[in-house]
């Protein structure tokens, strides 16, 4: 290829970039979901009378992937009984309108979501928040069954200040779960927007206190990756992700709705031994337990024995 091919070719790719930059505005990758103020002229409506998008690919692929996952866990044992913290970064950094109204105010709508999910598909289990700000962890409320009430309490507090303290946390959430009997799920959800953790000691002694109780910590950040939060999930067997926009946050937190596989060490099928009575004839005469009479199996037509396989009784 000669200098005057490559010039040309060169012209022709900034071109194209010049063409996406003016149809996109000058728009960065996570304002474009925003960009279109008329999004109801992409909706049609349906045989049923709901309004779906016009151009569904995306969402039919999102549920495609979902079904995936939800047939290749078809098999495994799942646990009923879960204890889940939903830590919420209140810092400064939660204020950030990269999210529109604000990442404070996009986490809150789809929180009240996913507590109402979680008690849908997990009636026997607990939920309890906790809010960081100023460097201090606030258990916003206890561990309980009632979504209404921790939706309320959580509506009540969306105030932002200060820096993020993850160790403290850690140690706030690790002195409510480390109480829970031993065939719970311990779980940590720690909805993170801050880009640092201001703590008073060693964070990597609390992370290993929350392995140690078998505490299962997640963690969805709103910003860039962080390593203490990756090292927390890799050490205590959770999730870390990035939302990359508004939809992906939601798909991100409403994936923690479905009972996680069971422990091991408590996942050991205890087998119940049961018996079934036969039905046999006797030469002898034998009492009835049920009836308290003398019956003999030679009338069998008239009176039915049945043997019980352990006790050997007869009914």
């Amino acid at each position: 290829m000669n200098n005057g091919e490559q010039r040309r070719l060169n012209g022709e790719a900034e071109e194209d970039e010049d063409d996406d930059d003016a149809n996109n505005g000058g728009l960065a990758a996570w304002e474009r979901a925003y960009a279109d103020e008329r999004s109801w002229e992409s909706l049609q409506e349906d045989e049923s009378g709901l309004l779906q998008p016009i151009d569904n690919q995306s969402l039919k692929h999102a549920q495609y992937r979902r079904r995936l996952r939800a047939a290749s866990t078809a098999r495994i044992q799942k646990g009923l009984i879960r204890y889940l913290f939903i830590v919420i970064d209140l810092s400064k950094a939660a204020a950030e309108m990269d999210f529109r109204p604000s990442r404070m105010g996009v986490i809150a709508k789809h929180v009240e979501a996913f507590i109402r999910e979680f008690f849908y598909q997990n009636p026997l289990s607990q939920v309890g928040l906790v809010t960081v700000k100023d460097g201090v962890a606030h258990c916003l409320t206890d561990l309980g069954g009632s979504p209404e009430s921790h939706v309320k309490a959580l509506m009540g507090k969306l105030e932002c200040s200060g820096d993020s303290s993850l160790q403290n946390a850690l140690d706030l959430v690790h002195g409510y779960l480390n109480q829970i009997p031993s065939y719970g799920h311990r779980e940590v959800l720690i909805l993170y927007s801050a880009l640092s953790t201001c703590d008073p000691g060693d964070i990597m002694e609390t992370i290993q206190k929350c392995k140690k109780s078998k505490i299962r910590c997640s963690v969805i950040g709103l910003s860039a990756e962080i390593f203490i939060c990756k090292h927390l999930c890799q050490e205590t067997g959770g999730l870390y992700y990035i939302a990359l926009d508004e939809a992906h946050l939601k798909e991100l937190i409403l994936e923690h709705a479905p009972p996680p596989p069971a422990i091991a060490e408590f996942a050991i099928a205890n087998l119940i031994k049961m018996g079934f009575p036969q039905r046999a004839a006797e030469g002898s005469v034998a009492i009835c337990s049920c009836h308290k009479e003398a019956k003999q199996g030679l009338i069998i037509i008239s009176f039915p024995l049945y043997l019980l396989t352990r006790s050997l009784f007869h009914y």
